[in-house]
């Protein structure tokens, strides 16, 4: 019998666990797999990690790795998909805004039609402030723009994967993570179904505006170079208007004289010229930052506590 690895990220979410744990029982006891479920506590200051050491205690079926401290999503879903030991992998979020109940329409299509993952994306954004929605449609037109590598619009990390693309993914162990550019990075025969955005069962979100603009960054500068390359040809470009300024004031005093008017305007140029020299500079920063993490080689995670008995 096959086995199926359900990976569910938890932060602070103790009200949410019990409900989803309700449903994805129920999508468990009509299929004819074996499960294992694994928590990942990403170092939640409530009572996330005893509500899950319960769960562990009373079902077999139940796992859970516990973080030292906080290391993010993107950690608490790699180290679940590092020590899964399923046939095919899930990921899902813990608040139900995945719907448990697509998972066996996502097992028929990689069984029955032959594909190695069978990937989501949400169809709209209900509960979502005007900002993050207009924040998130301009953030997927300009990394498909920029990026070799294809970003879905919508795209969630609830999917369901062949043993063969989970190896590929947990290869790349990269400190710097953006698993949606890393899905589709990897490759394989991938499945799209749609559904409609679910509203949070309990709790509230962790992400932020900022959280989420600093994750658009990471993406972007994780899969593309075309920043870099904007800067180079913003600095050609004003090299030359710099060359061509030169020759005009030239030309200007020796034909005109010199004189003081114009100063306003000057001062301006410089505050622009300015702002762009330090705007590229920020683009090389945030390349060079992520440089300087990965050369540190620092583990992705650290484990505190975990019942999964493969764990090095």
């Amino acid at each position: 019998m096959k086995k199926i690895s359900v990976i569910v990220p938890c932060y602070n979410e103790e009200e949410a666990i019990g409900l989803f744990y309700e449903q994805i029982n129920k999508v468990i006891n009509s299929l004819d797999y074996k499960f294992e479920l694994i928590f990942v506590n990403d170092g939640s200051s409530d009572n996330t990690y005893n509500i899950i050491k319960n769960l562990a205690d009373i079902d077999k079926t139940v796992k859970y790795i516990n973080f030292s401290r906080n290391f993010g999503k993107e950690a608490a879903m790699y180290a679940g998909l590092e020590l899964s030991s399923g046939d095919l992998v899930t990921i899902m979020d813990a608040d139900l805004q995945d719907p448990p109940s697509l998972l066996p329409e996502m097992i028929d299509y990689i069984n029955k039609e032959g594909y190695d993952c069978v990937a989501t994306k949400s169809t709209s954004r209900h509960g979502y402030s005007f900002l993050r929605k207009t924040f998130t449609r301009w953030f997927y037109k300009i990394i498909a723009k920029i990026s070799k590598t294809q970003m879905v619009a919508g795209a969630r990390d609830y999917r369901l994967m062949s043993r063969q693309m989970v190896n590929a993914i947990i290869n790349m162990k990269e400190y710097n993570r953006y698993s949606k550019g890393l899905f589709s990075f990897v490759g394989f025969n991938t499945k799209w179904i749609e559904f409609e955005n679910q509203e949070r069962v309990a709790g509230s979100t962790k992400w932020n505006f900022w959280k989420l603009f600093s994750y658009a960054l990471d993406g972007i500068v994780g899969f593309s170079t075309a920043p870099l390359i904007i800067s180079s040809v913003m600095g050609v470009i004003f090299c030359l208007i710099s060359f061509v300024m030169i020759i005009f004031i030239i030309v200007k005093t020796l034909v005109f004289g010199d004189d003081t008017s114009g100063w306003p305007s000057l001062a301006c140029i410089i505050f622009f010229v300015s702002g762009i020299q330090l705007f590229c500079l920020g683009i090389m920063g945030q390349y060079l930052s992520k440089t300087y993490l990965e050369v540190k080689n620092r583990p992705i995670y650290i484990i505190k506590d975990t019942n999964i008995k493969n764990h090095d």
